[in-house]
This record gives structure tokens, C-alpha cells and sequence, in this order.
């Protein structure tokens, strides 16, 4: 049986890819993770394609990420804390009000439930940087697939 966890939180107004990533930042999180940066953009189907580039690129992922024309669509960003040795995948929805985190890299698990997502951990890690960006709500789940 596999598991699946995500956040997803919404915003009092649109936000940018460079904004949560200079936010989150402050907390320890940075879109450098293990393979580089990995983000994604939504190709002329409506998939997101992702694509991986050396950690130098920062600056040009962010960029793409926060053009005008992909306001409407789906992007996504890599998150990793290198403290802790876990991230996940940022995706952010058309608009910028609303976005999801899913721990896909080296995803905590709760002490007590081995099986069960650490999410009170990534709460603790997430909300005090998005709320200081506004952070409106969250709703967070841990669903057996």
C-alpha cells in the first residue's frame, strides 16, 4: 500500500515563486535540492513538464516560473531543507491564490505511525514563513492510496 500527503494553502492575494522561495528560505528551505532544481512548467497539452538544471539557474527557473503569460497555468518547484534532509514538490495553481506542497523527498514519518506523514513537522516548518506572505488557510491530508 503506498501513502500519499499534501498541504495545500491559500493566499489573501496572488503570490510569486520568488516570493515563497525568499520566504521560505528565511526557515531553511531553498529549491536546491539533491539533483539540482527541478521545476515545471504546463505545456501545450495542460501537463507539467519537469525539467531539471544546476543550482546557478535559480534566478532563471524563478523567472519562468513568474512570467506574465504563466499566471493562468500550473507551475511547480522543488523545495528541499537541507537541515533536515526532506522536500517536496510546490505547485502552484492559476491565479497564485492557492498552491500545494507535497513531501515527496525523503518524506518524514511520524514517529508514533511509521506509515503516517510527519505532517504537524512540515506545518511547524511552512506556516510561519507563508503566513508572514499571506497565508489565508491550509487544509492537510495523508490519504492511503
Amino acid at each position: 500500500m503506498s501513502r500519499s500527503a499534501d498541504i495545500d494553502f491559500t493566499f489573501r492575494s496572488p503570490v510569486t515563486a520568488a516570493l515563497l522561495v525568499r520566504a521560505l528560505a528565511a526557515c531553511g528551505w531553498s529549491p536546491e535540492e539533491p539533483r539540482g532544481i527541478s521545476y515545471a512548467v504546463q505545456d501545450a497539452d495542460g501537463d507539467l513538464e519537469w525539467v531539471s538544471v544546476p543550482p546557478h539557474g535559480v534566478g532563471n527557473v524563478l523567472d519562468a516560473l513568474d512570467a506574465p503569460h504563466r499566471q493562468g497555468q500550473r507551475t511547480g518547484l522543488s523545495l528541499y531543507h537541507r537541515e533536515a534532509g526532506t522536500g517536496g514538490l510546490l505547485l502552484l495553481y492559476p491565479g497564485r491564490l492557492s498552491l500545494s506542497f507535497s513531501p515527496t523527498i525523503h518524506r518524514r514519518s511520524y514517529g508514533a505511525a511509521e506509515e503516517l506523514t510527519d505532517i504537524p513537522w512540515y506545518l511547524g516548518q511552512l506556516l510561519p514563513p507563508l503566513f508572514a506572505v499571506g497565508l489565508q488557510g491550509y487544509q492537510a491530508q495523508d490519504m492511503a492510496d
